[in-house]
This record gives structure tokens, C-alpha cells and sequence, in this order.
């Protein structure tokens, strides 16, 4: 999927939205532990009540690695179900690896062929040659953390460089030449919605992906006025906010709900910038 496929997909669903599939064994409802995959099947049914109102869908490896076996079937399960009852999904895998030579050509082939996911998440701290086997693949990209929103992003990607610069400018304008808007998005957190409009003079038309709205506290408003550009430029991500909505039989109800408030502020936030009819 190229980027004006996906900018189609989020003016057909008036909708950007990305629901992380961060399914905790934990935390879903007792009702379905019976099952024989109680986590493919609490992510299936929440694929089936959100799937209208959303344009992506990024699971997020941890989970499903630290199941073990059980777990990584679980995630194949998943991606097989999106990919045959719903083609038009853009699949993420939030797997954050970072590696160089055989080792990074290897993760290329386990998300991208194995696993058929579009995109998967990248650290970019090692350079060009832990990304590039990612930008070989046609239709498939790498999302580079550019600046994230958690305590420890201080410790580096703020650090004040030569030029009036800070680290993550030097990784988000070196990186953005290795590939181009059709194969690299960058990673931003919803809390850093101030930082978006200098990242847009940076990055102009790539897409970036923005994690932190719902429980994390970002505002969506905030991400669309300083983030979107004249082709969206977003896709934003909901985990827990839409997952754990309820933790009863009625869970699919309450992911739905949530899923529908967030897509009603996007179409908002989208003819806001005229891009709906």
C-alpha cells in the first residue's frame, strides 16, 4: 500500500485512526480465556467491531512475544484474519527492532513476507544499513521513532546539536533520504503535538504515526492542527483507550463507542482542512 492508497482509505472512512492491538492476557474478559486462543479471538472480535471506523491496526509484538509459542500464533491468527476479511487495513507490526547486515534483512522478511504486515517499527540508531533491507520490499515501510513521548526521550533525542538543532531533527532529516513518502513514517507522540508544526517543516508529506491519544492523555485536536498536511499526514493510534473500554461481555460494544468518538473527531478535524467533501 503506497501513500495515496492509504490517503484514500482514510477519506473513504473519514477516519485515521490506528487501533493498537496491545492485548494483554491479563486484562481480557474472563468469558474468553476457554478458548482455545483466548487472544486471537478477543482481537478478532474487537477487528470486527472497529474495523469500519478505522484505517490501521498495529499489534504490538511484546505481547504476543511474551505468550511464547501460543502467543506468536495468536499474532499470525490475527494478521491472517485482517488480511482475508479486511484488505484495505493498514497492518503495523509495533516491533521497534534495530539491526544491521543478514540480522536486519531477516526482521525484513519475517514481517514483510512471513507475516505480510505494510509496515513495522524501526529504531534508526544504528543507520542507513539497519534500515535500508526495509525499503526493498515494494509497497511496505518503516517507521522510524523520530521523537517519542516517554520520561527517557530526554536522554537523547533532545540533546541540543550544532545549529540550533536537536538530535532528532539530525535522525528525521538524514533518515528522510534514505527512502521516500511512499516507504519511511516517523513515529511522534501525541504529547509532543507542540513539536509537530517543526517536524512538518522538516518532513512536509510523510506520514507520521502518533501514538499517545486516549489513556496516554494527548489531544487529538492538538495532533491534527499542528500535525496534518494537505494529504492528512496521520495516522493516530488508540490502545488501551478502545481495548479495555469495558472489560465485560460487552466489550466489543465499548470498543466500538470509543472507536466512533474518536473517528467523529477525525472527520471533524478533516473538514476542518477541507479535505472531505
Amino acid at each position: 500500500m503506497n501513500a495515496e492508497e492509504l490517503y484514500r482509505n482514510i477519506l473513504r472512512k473519514k477516519s485515521y485512526l490506528c487501533v493498537g492491538l496491545d492485548t494483554d492476557y491479563n486484562k481480557i474478559p474472563k468469558m474468553l480465556l476457554d478458548s482455545e486462543y483466548p487472544i486471537y479471538e478477543f482481537n478478532k472480535r474487537i477487528i470486527d467491531a472497529t474495523a469500519d471506523l478505522a484505517v490501521a491496526y498495529k499489534p504490538n509484538l511484546a505481547f504476543y512475544e511474551s505468550m511464547g509459542a501460543a502467543g506468536y500464533m495468536s499474532l499470525e491468527m490475527t494478521i491472517t484474519y485482517m488480511r482475508t476479511n479486511y484488505p484495505d487495513l493498514f497492518i503495523i507490526a509495533d516491533a521497534k527492532r534495530g539491526d544491521i547486515g543478514n540480522t536486519s534483512r531477516m526482521y525484513a522478511h519475517a514481517f514483510f513476507k512471513t507475516l505480510d504486515c505494510d509496515a513495522v517499527t524501526l529504531s534508526p540508531y544504528m543507520g542507513f544499513d539497519s534500515i535500508s533491507p526495509f525499503l526493498e520490499t515494494d509497497g511496505k515501510w518503516a517507521i522510524l521513532l523520530a521523537l517519542t513521548s516517554n520520561e527517557g526521550s530526554k536522554d537523547f533525542q533532545l540533546l541540543n546539536m550544532e545549529g540550533d538543532k536537536q538530535l532528532y531533527d539530525q535522525v528525521i532529516t538524514t533518515s528522510a533520504g534514505w527512502g521516500n513518502v511512499n516507504n519511511i513514517m516517523y513515529v511522534v507522540g501525541a504529547t509532543r503535538a507542540e513539536s509537530l508544526s517543526h517536524i512538518r517543516k522538516l518532513i512536509p508529506e510523510h506520514f507520521l504515526l502518533v501514538p499517545g491519544v486516549g489513556s496516554q492523555g494527548g489531544s487529538l485536536n492538538e495532533v491534527a492542527v499542528h500535525g496534518m498536511n494537505d494529504r492528512c499526514g496521520l495516522l493516530v493510534n488508540a490502545s488501551r483507550s478502545i481495548l479495555y473500554a469495558d472489560v465485560t461481555n460487552k466489550f466489543e460494544e465499548a470498543a466500538r463507542k470509543e472507536a466512533a468518538r474518536l473517528q467523529n473527531e477525525m472527520e471533524i478535524t478533516l473538514r476542518n482542512k477541507d479535505l472531505l467533501q
